[in-house]
């Protein structure tokens, strides 16, 4: 099984009991599940990823102390450590993971705030423009299988809903990043022979041609090492992650770089098609750059439109 489901079992056998048993009075304060860092949170998890960091447990998420005094926080935390060590092959570790703990009881606001720095979910345009988006992804990943107030769940609605003019300013700054680095600079150290700065090309066209997927289907694109494996369950363009894997574990002799090149535009023919497809730009060419600066013009709020292109590269 994989660690969602060993989490929500976990919940349903001894956590939600405990809760009823021993703290009625929280019940209609409390959320349970799973999300934050680790690859279980993505349901990602395999036999190499469970060599650290992995074991049964689920997050408990608390309203401030003047709904949940400090004293009620502070016997949730004793039985939940309290709860058996061992469930489904699987056992709770003495040791923190490296970053703190990520299972057990936590405040909702602090949870947020360490994740998005805002502690109800509520960003400004400017943190919707510059936060990572593996820290976005984090927030509102895993599931979430008690909500009793309803907070955590309207939160994470909240985050996954970016503004559409901060979506086309993401989409824009990696649009042209992609043009630059794949349209023009890896052609351009091929005709060189400079084999490890193509190398560097393709990977930053790569780089930004998953966030750029990731934007086209509304969803935030993970930390790197889960990137294509979350790419690959993508409605839209998810069909690029095999063809951005060519170009990633391929050399670049001149034969090879020229294949490479025409998946360069291949690539780059079906990202502009999808643009156009959404509405985001009418061009009808693939030169990413000039799809980029057609998508930035659609940005509605002109401070926003006006900030430099490259503002979220």
């Amino acid at each position: 099984m994989r660690g969602l489901e060993i989490a929500r079992a976990y919940f349903e056998s001894f956590g939600l009991p405990m809760l009823r048993e021993r703290f009625p009075q929280l019940l209609p304060h409390v959320a349970a599940g799973l999300t934050g860092s680790g690859s279980e949170c993505y349901g990602y998890d395999d036999d190499v990823s469970r060599d650290h960091d992995f074991e049964p447990g689920f997050c408990l998420f608390l309203p401030g102390e003047d709904v949940v005094s400090r004293r009620d926080a502070f016997l949730l935390e004793r039985a939940y450590a309290a709860l058996p060590r061992a469930f489904m092959g699987c056992r709770r570790s003495l040791v923190a993971p490296v970053g703190g703990a990520r299972r057990g009881v936590c405040r909702t606001e602090e949870f947020y705030r360490d994740r998005v720095g805002s502690p109800d979910g509520h960003l400004t345009m400017e943190a919707f423009l510059t936060l990572p988006s593996y820290a976005l992804s984090e927030a509102v990943n895993g599931e979430i299988f008690y909500d009793g107030p309803g907070t955590v769940t309207e939160i994470r609605t909240h985050l996954r809903n970016m503004p559409e003019d901060a979506r086309r300013k993401r989409l824009a700054s990696h649009l042209l990043l992609m043009a630059q680095a794949g349209q023009y600079n890896y052609p351009r150290c091929c005709q060189r022979g400079d084999e490890g700065a193509a190398q560097l090309a393709l990977y930053e066209f790569a780089k930004s041609a998953m966030q750029v997927v990731f934007l086209l289907n509304h969803a935030y694109m993970p930390y790197y090492k889960w990137a294509f494996r979350a790419m690959r369950d993508l409605p839209r363009l998810s069909l690029l992650s095999v063809l951005l894997e060519y170009l990633l574990t391929t050399g670049n002799d001149r034969e090879t770089a020229e294949e490479k090149r025409k998946v360069v535009e291949d690539i780059c023919g079906d990202v502009a098609e999808e643009v156009r497809s959404q509405g985001l730009s009418s061009d009808p060419g693939q030169d990413l750059e000039r799809q980029a600066y057609a998508v930035q013009r659609g940005i509605r709020d002109p401070g926003v439109r006006n900030l430099h292109i490259l503002t979220c590269a």
